[in-house]
């Protein structure tokens, strides 16, 4: 997969399930993946051993952090810290990279 041009937006497929996931580069510190949810597909609470960045690709999801909400579209990112709980709403048929650092 190294020195390759991707198209992300062909790298994973939500057609069959409510939740696709497809793990790109990973070593013991970070990771990079790609995730595709279908429209109202839940990804529950849960945390994250890394800081993260959602980068949206296509759709629209939200992500909840307790009392807080936010509400990514195409081409917007969102940073969070690692161990901050949080979940994940797919308004529309969605994909998105997940990166770990």
């Amino acid at each position: 997969m190294f020195y390759n041009v991707l198209n992300a937006k062909n790298l994973v497929a939500n057609e069959n399930n409510k939740f696709e996931r497809n793990v790109l580069m990973e070593n013991e510190n970070s990771s990079l993946s790609i995730v595709a949810l279908q429209k109202d597909a839940i990804i529950d609470t849960h945390t994250s051993s890394c800081d993260a960045a959602v980068y949206l690709i296509e759709g629209n999801i939200e992500i909840h952090f307790n009392a807080q909400k936010f509400t990514l579209n195409e081409g917007e990112i969102l940073l969070f810290k690692k161990d901050d709980e949080h979940k994940v709403l797919a308004l529309k048929n969605s994909k998105f990279l997940l990166i770990k650092i």
